[in-house]
């Protein structure tokens, strides 16, 4: 499967209806980089300084909008086991 294809497989699933509207918006930011870059780049922090994550605040008050690091590394980890399920 292509990456774009695994990214619609994640969004069909309605994998996001659990979080808030600001971490859903970011998930699914996180998401389309994704589809464009490939998995490693969201796995790094830095991610969190670029467009379009930048809009929603600096990487401390995105990981806030989850609860704190631990949270956010969580959501990260539940984001890519959604994007790699059959």
């Amino acid at each position: 499967m292509t990456r774009a294809e695994r990214v619609n497989n994640v969004k069909k699933r309605d994998y996001f209806t659990q979080y808030g509207d600001q971490v859903r918006k970011v998930l699914e930011a996180l998401l389309d980089k994704y589809a464009d870059e490939g998995i490693e780049n969201i796995e790094d922090m830095k991610i969190l300084q670029v467009n379009p994550l930048d809009q929603f605040g600096s990487p401390l008050e995105i990981v806030k909008l989850f609860g704190g690091k631990k949270q956010y590394l969580k959501a990260l980890a539940e984001l890519e086991r959604e994007i790699y399920a059959a």
